[in-house]
């Protein structure tokens, strides 16, 4: 079972890799990288709820800036909190649920149980938008879904 999931992520891993690398190149646009905690201008608190939604949803933020961001989970579903492209996360939702037993530590996703807190800091490279969805099986399509919008 652990090389069966240990494969699943190498694949999921390089499925997603045009997501979250320098360039999307479906997209033309970065999301960013993984940010310096030393260098983090603001914390972000997220909550995500069994209603399938985030809140907050939409999130400014500026070119360049490092932010942490606070992930939590208020509801009595596990849910998660993946950044990238909008093809990105409806393809890590479809691994999902192929593969629901899946594990996965990814410096852009924090997976989060009933009552728990996660952190993700992370950089945003360039203007424009950045999604972020829960991919647990069926909840980005039932909505869990938000975007940053990064200003100059």
């Amino acid at each position: 079972m652990k090389k069966a999931s240990i494969i699943t992520a190498i694949i999921a891993a390089v499925a997603l890799a045009p997501g979250f690398g320098a360039a999307d190149a479906g997209h033309g646009a970065a999301i960013g990288k993984p940010g310096d905690p030393k260098k983090v201008t603001r914390t972000i608190a997220i909550a995500g709820s069994d209603t399938m939604r985030y809140s907050p949803s939409e999130i400014n933020v500026k070119r360049g800036e490092t932010v942490r961001l606070v992930v939590k989970n208020s509801g009595k579903l596990d849910h998660e909190l993946v950044l990238g492209s909008l093809k990105a996360l409806k393809e890590h939702a479809e691994l999902m649920r192929k593969h629901p037993e899946m594990e996965h530590d990814e410096p852009h996703m924090a997976y989060v149980r009933p009552g728990e807190t996660r952190e993700i800091v992370w950089q945003f490279a360039r203007a424009g938008t950045v999604q972020f969805a829960c991919t647990v099986p069926g909840h980005l399509e039932a909505g869990m879904v938000g975007k940053f919008k990064v200003g100059t």
